[in-house]
């Protein structure tokens, strides 16, 4: 799980999802990553433990604007 939240970090760091932006859908994450759909949401939800991520009840799960770039 580490490798994958590493990578949720760089990708926020290379401005592939800057502040603001939402994130793809768990299942198109779990695709990309090859992992599964649970192992995403472990990960998300460490993410937004940490603040890095935020969640939008009915829309989805976003970049924290504080997020650093």
């Amino acid at each position: 799980m580490d490798e994958l939240l590493d990578a949720f970090i760089r990708k926020i760091k290379d401005g592939t999802y800057p502040p603001g932006s939402q994130l793809p859908s768990g299942r198109a994450l779990a695709d990309e990553y090859d992992v599964s759909q649970s192992t995403i949401s472990r990960a998300v939800a460490r993410l937004r433990e940490q603040g890095v991520l935020v969640g939008r009840p009915g829309r989805g799960v976003f970049v924290a604007e504080s997020a650093q770039g």
